[in-house]
């Protein structure tokens, strides 16, 4: 057995029903709009024409990178003050928060300044040689989006202080209050006062803003555990600042690798045809939106099991992921189940051409054969010992898997035998179940539970 059941408490558990649903709903719903809005974002700038479409495109490939080192900071943040707060310390928990904001910002910051000195060489060598209006468009958008870096680092940083607190629901409403103006924002500066791809690109940055002070400003309100003010008298305390990059580093290069796996990818598909592209670039989304509620369970996975780690509770930490495994077992089977069978639909509303529509729907159908049996033991119980600090050893592992399977094998079926699109798929499933392997024997052998991270 995965847990010693003599050791679960069922009447006393830090979170019962009732409180987990409360916790992961909120972040499921979060994910799933935060997709449609991004979605519909990239929809509306498609109106301006195909040179901005070319240029939100390649950029946004560099923010996403950006974007998912930040996430990693986040995660980081969410497992050492959840696993302070678990154990009851709060004061810590506080002086945590403040070194987290602090290692955030001076980041974002040289992150920001280093990309806004060297945009020109830095997107034309990541690009090579691109049309003049699509590089022209690029400088643009990259400019002032990057111009938002240190607020949206802020703000993922400020709603980890939250979830880490088992407050889902807030970051929620934030975050989609801040996609509604964007997507608002977008619609008034590209349509109603023509200003193209500078509008989208100054509504994100204005959108960022918003949700990072308004994240801010509730942390200054003493009515949750983690209270964050007086900026200006933090200074850096050199033990925290390492606990911090001692999970965020692993957790950002794994998240890097994966962004440059699906760049790898990405060029290969390029070369099989505009048939082919089209068919993988819908696969992606479909795919993507029936791996949200999974992602969801995950990230309300770290903020459980970072607590019961804090507060002692080893055997409860394997409890909740098995039984939140299970649970996003269910989830992924609906959801695979369900964007199957709106396959058809959305291909037809979206005019493809009949041969990506059918490449399209052979994808999914082989992903919804095979991503609920693999799919959450290589992702889930991954989530809930990083929370245990167990960060290098998920590192190490899907890095390997994602540049082997994904990557090469990739790669080697379409350069050895002309496979078309359906080769990153068997890639992407023989990562997912290596990846699941390994880590049900890195659970089951108990050795995550041997890190410290407070």
């Amino acid at each position: 057995m995965f847990y010693d059941k003599s050791k679960i408490d069922k009447g006393h558990l830090l979170y019962n029903n009732k409180a987990l649903f409360a916790l992961l709903v909120p972040v499921i719903v979060e994910q799933l709009l935060n997709s449609f809005m991004g979605m519909a974002d990239t929809m509306m700038v498609s109106n301006v024409g195909s040179a901005a479409l070319s240029a939100v495109s390649l950029v946004d490939s560099i923010n996403t990178l950006v974007i998912q080192i930040f996430s990693a900071m986040a995660a980081g943040a969410a497992i050492i003050c959840s696993q302070y707060l678990g154990s009851g310390n709060e004061k810590e928990s506080n002086k945590a928060a403040g070194q987290i904001v602090f290692t955030v910002f001076a980041i974002s910051l040289g992150l920001m300044v280093v990309c806004l000195i060297f945009r020109i060489p830095l997107l034309r060598i990541i690009f090579g040689k691109v049309e003049p209006d699509v590089m022209s468009n690029s400088l643009v958008y990259f400019f002032i989006t990057v111009l938002s870096y240190p607020f949206i680092a802020l703000f993922d940083a400020g709603s980890a202080f939250f979830r880490a607190d088992g407050n889902s629901r807030f970051p929620m409403i934030v975050s989609v209050v801040s996609n509604v103006m964007n997507i608002v924002g977008n619609a008034i500066l590209i349509f109603g006062f023509d200003m193209g791809i500078m509008g989208a690109a100054i509504s994100t940055l204005v959108s960022r803003i918003f949700c990072m002070a308004v994240v801010f400003y509730a942390l200054r309100k003493p009515r949750q555990k983690i209270v964050v003010t007086n900026y200006h008298k933090i200074r850096p305390e050199m033990p925290f600042i390492h606990k911090i990059l001692a999970i965020s580093i692993p957790s950002g290069i794994e998240n890097g690798m994966f962004q440059f796996g699906k760049l790898a990818i990405q060029s290969t598909v390029s070369a099989m045809g505009t048939a082919a592209i089209a068919a993988q670039a819908m696969t992606n989304i479909l795919e993507m939106l029936n791996g949200i509620f999974g992602i969801g369970v995950g990230i309300g996975l770290m903020t459980v099991v970072g607590q019961c780690i804090g507060a002692g509770r080893k055997e409860e930490a394997k409890y909740y992921i098995v039984k939140l495994s299970v649970v996003a077992e269910v989830g992924v089977l609906v959801s695979c189940l369900l964007m199957c069978l709106g396959t058809l639909p959305v291909t037809r509303i979206a005019g493809m051409e009949p041969v990506s529509a059918d490449l399209c729907l052979h994808m999914m159908i082989a992903i919804t054969c095979v991503k609920p049996i693999v799919w959450v033991l290589s992702f889930v119980p991954a989530y809930g010992m990083r929370a245990a600090g167990d960060v290098r050893f998920s590192m190490v592992t899907s890095s390997i898997t994602m540049w082997c399977c994904r990557v090469a094998l990739c790669i080697f079926m379409v350069k050895t035998f002309h496979m078309g699109p359906m080769a990153v798929w068997i890639g992407m499933f023989a990562d997912w179940s290596i990846r699941g392997i390994v880590f049900s024997i890195r659970f089951a052998s108990g050795r995550w539970l041997g890190k410290k991270v407070i």
